[in-house]
């Protein structure tokens, strides 16, 4: 069994990254190998072979190697619900909510459940790499820390440590991290990776030099910088945005405070007939021929602050000039009448008005509805593909009029009787072309394009191997690998 871990200095520093080009470019060597996070914290998620939910970068990271994504790549998912607390996901399913402190006692319960995922997939696949998670120097998360070098002491593996050198004083970075682990995790880095250069190598090398002798450590690698790349984030939302033309269809999406799954809009962010806009807070949502409610993880919550930021009374005129409305999970909680959660499932117990856009109303159980999906949209008949990830459970007359028909014989969401709204629990339902198209037209677009998202995260993925082929030390990582 070979086990070898990425770690970064900071958050963003491009383990993500890394370790989907190592599975990738590993896959082309013939090797089976297996993505595994012990410890994620995202509101971006995916659902697996297995009926669980993980971090959506080990399904992406799954795609790399080859394999359909299971519970144990990411056993412990921690979904935010407030500054303080979040939902704790063990083996894919949610345990219940807990503060920092609560988590922190729990943590020795948690290792065992990662260490359990761990012998799994060694015993499965001759390789796992391993994603650390912010870095592994912040002081105050040493203590019974499971996602770095806890982890990696506890199963004896070499790290790469990533660093990234785009965000300025890399070599601080790397240095100071090194400074503040222990001398047998100091031992157990093998190499550094700096990530996102631009520019002469030539003028970089002295540095690269330097960084070897004051560390005794080998660079394996300098990664470039690469334009035109997408990679499905982890967690932060992306809101830049490439120019595009004016015919465009303007599509204005609320960033949320609990906003999840927010992957499910880079399709449109990267279609080249769309011009997508996050609106974050303070900011008047702009003219727009549709309006995106998205999904999240404090609905009642969210749908308050969406509230306080006058963004009800924008939809409610966006409507009346005849722009149309799409709801996403929450963002379909939303628009219905009434949203229940008595238990407190994500936040304080009780109930909220919704937007009575459609006539139905939520309520919040404790068993997570977790699916993958076929099925055929009510707008065109058009073929699409998703996944279910909530709680909720909604009911209503607006039901009859579905804006999903699934293959299992099951209806999904509501498109109004006017038209102008829909609303849907399907995650990913824009990376099905067919159905984007009838979207898209159902929006306002006229003549759509033809646009492969599923081929362009596939060519970017392949493009991440290429880096490693050409830009890192391979031998030193075959060697790493105990190939």
């Amino acid at each position: 069994m070979t086990t070898l871990m990425v770690q970064g200095t900071t958050s963003d520093a491009g383990k993500s990254t890394l370790v989907t080009a190592l599975c990738r470019w590993l896959r082309r060597q013939g090797v089976g190998v297996a993505p595994f996070k012990p410890q994620n914290m995202a509101l971006n998620s995916a659902v697996t072979a297995d009926g669980g939910e993980i971090g959506r970068a080990q399904a992406v990271q799954a795609q790399a190697a080859g394999l359909a994504p299971h519970t144990d790549m990411n056993p412990i998912l921690l979904k935010p619900n407030s500054d303080i607390g979040a939902q704790v996901i063990v083996h894919g399913h949610a345990l219940g909510n807990m503060d920092a402190r609560t988590y922190h006692a729990y943590k020795p319960v948690a290792m065992a459940a990662v260490l359990q995922s761990h012998r799994r997939l060694a015993a499965a696949y001759p390789l796992v790499v391993v994603e650390g998670a912010g870095s592994p120097a912040e002081i105050n998360l040493r203590d019974r820390d499971i996602a770095n070098m806890g982890f990696a002491e506890a199963v004896d593996c070499p790290v790469i440590l990533i660093a990234d050198i785009d965000k300025g004083g890399v070599f601080a970075h790397l240095v100071g991290t090194l400074e503040l682990l222990s001398e047998s995790e100091r031992a157990r880095v093998a190499g550094f990776v700096i990530n996102r250069f631009r520019g002469d190598l030539a003028l970089l090398q002295p540095g690269l030099d330097w960084l070897e002798a004051r560390t005794g450590k080998p660079v394996l690698g300098v990664l470039p910088y690469l334009q035109d790349f997408h990679l499905e984030a982890e967690d932060a939302v992306d809101r830049s945005q490439a120019a595009k033309p004016g015919e465009a269809l303007r599509i204005a999406v609320p960033v949320l405070p609990r906003i999840s799954n927010h992957t499910d809009f880079d399709p449109l962010r990267l279609h080249p007939q769309v011009d997508l806009r996050f609106v974050g807070p303070g900011e008047a949502l702009p003219a727009a021929d549709l309006i995106v409610l998205p999904g999240s993880k404090s609905v009642r919550a969210d749908l308050a602050w969406l509230r306080e930021q006058g963004w009800e009374a924008a939809i409610r005129r966006h409507l009346r000039y005849g722009g149309k409305l799409l709801g996403i999970c929450g963002g379909l909680q939303m628009l219905g009448e009434r949203l229940e959660d008595p238990l407190g499932l994500e936040g304080d117990a009780g109930a909220s008005e919704g937007l009575g856009l459609l006539e139905l109303v939520t309520r919040l159980e404790p068993d997570k509805q977790l699916h993958t999906v076929q099925g055929r949209l009510c707008l065109d008949d058009a073929p699409v593909r998703g996944y279910e990830i909530h709680a909720g459970l909604s009911r209503g007359p607006a039901l009859a009029r579905p804006a999903v028909r699934l293959d299992d014989g099951r209806c999904d969401g509501a498109i109004s009787a006017d038209g102008q709204v829909l609303g849907t629990y399907l995650h990913g339902l824009f990376e099905s072309p067919e159905g984007t198209t009838a979207l898209l037209r159902w929006a306002g677009l006229g003549e759509v394009q033809a646009f492969d998202y599923d081929g362009l995260r596939e060519r970017d993925i392949e493009r991440l191997a290429d880096l490693v082929e050409r830009h890192l030390d391979t031998a030193r990582l075959r060697s790493l690998c105990g190939l």
